[in-house]
């Protein structure tokens, strides 16, 4: 009735009756001595400080301290999984050097707050920055959110780790009184993760010439939310154009605290995506099955790709470029295969002549 468990209630007959017995078998089938009852008292705030406690204060003291080292390995176990959980998940992640620096202070901070817990210590609730993500197209700002999402749902920050990607026809109504509603719609969907406003620069016209433009007040709604603790936001978009954003909200810097800038992909590193793709298709995807020929080193794609390509057409497309390729690829691997092919090795194979040929299409197409 009033929250106890069976050792509250054997602490406080053994106080009485001077008979530890129950208490000590409680105990060796490991009794919780920190659980609390509706008071929030322990079984050891039940003791009082006069004679004849003194032995069994020294009891619960030490099966109390034993079960916070159990669940202080307990915890270290479990977070030395979920680190490695990141880091499988960081390895996927080219470039971003400072970022990658940022997610796992992040990680290890939270999951040590973890183990603090466990040892019977009270720290403070941690809250994650809302972000800005700024860069050109592909170079991963999506995919990094994902990711962050994933980690904060992982050490208990969020509650779920959906990630809901808007842009500005998901915020902005045609019409006085649409905005809003349409705004808060989008902001309930994403409660308890993250909303992730791509080209947020959309959302403030360079021209304030259209008294009718009404992403200023989609902007107003999600400020407005910011500091309530129930969504993580992330503003995305090209580095200038996102100038317009900050400087459209006092506020925005206050709340906004960590800005990450998304360089573009050098030949080397579009190279090194395109092996980690390779590397990890889903069963969905049309290139699951397939593999890459041993000459498709690294090194040699890089190649490839630099001089296949403009420096113009990299920058406007990075990560983006690789997916098209790989795709175009795998029809030249088909076009230049003979129905007679019955080489399991061969007709699963990309060469290096398959990715060039790839290469030339998107060329001729971008």
């Amino acid at each position: 009735m009033n929250g106890m468990t069976p050792l509250h209630l054997a602490v406080w007959y053994s106080l009485r009756a001077e008979d530890c017995s129950t208490v000590k078998t409680l105990l060796e089938y490991n009794a919780d001595c920190s659980a609390k009852d509706n008071e929030g008292m322990t079984p050891l705030n039940h003791l009082a400080q006069g004679p004849g406690s003194e032995k069994l204060q020294k009891l619960l003291h030490w099966h109390l301290e034993e079960q916070r080292k159990r669940k202080a390995i307990e915890a270290c176990s479990e977070t030395k999984a979920k680190m490695d959980e990141l880091e499988n998940e960081i390895s996927n992640v080219v470039g971003l050097h400072e970022l990658k620096v940022q997610l796992r202070k992040w990680a290890k901070g939270m999951l040590l707050d973890e183990r603090r817990r466990a040892l019977g210590l009270k720290v403070g609730a941690r809250r994650s920055p809302h972000m800005a993500f700024l860069g050109n197209p592909g170079t991963g700002k999506t995919m990094v959110a994902r990711i962050l999402g994933k980690l904060l749902h992982m050490v208990g920050i969020l509650p779920t780790d959906k990630v809901t990607e808007v842009q500005r026809t998901d915020l902005v109504g045609e019409f006085v009184g649409h905005t809003g509603p349409k705004t808060r719609r989008k902001i309930k969907d994403a409660e308890g993760g993250i909303l992730f406003v791509d080209e947020a620069y959309r959302l403030i016209p360079m021209q304030k010439a259209d008294d009718k433009d009404y992403g200023l007040e989609a902007l107003e709604e999600i400020m407005s939310v910011m500091d309530s603790g129930k969504v993580v936001v992330i503003f995305a978009g090209y580095s200038e154009p996102m100038k317009r954003v900050i400087a459209s909200n006092e506020g925005f810097c206050r709340r906004v605290t960590k800005f990450f800038y998304f360089n573009d992909f050098s030949s080397e590193e579009l190279a090194k995506i395109l092996h980690i793709k390779m590397n990890n298709q889903a069963e969905e995807s049309s290139l699951y099955g397939f593999k890459l020929h041993p000459s498709c080193t690294e090194e040699a794609v890089a190649a490839l790709i630099e001089s296949e390509t403009t420096e113009k057409q990299r920058k406007e497309m990075n990560g983006g470029l690789v997916d098209p390729m790989l795709v175009n690829a795998r029809e030249n691997l088909d076009l230049r295969l003979s129905f007679d092919c019955i080489d399991t090795d061969e007709i699963q194979t990309i060469t290096l002549e398959d990715l060039e040929a790839g290469l030339h299409l998107l060329s001729r197409t971008s």
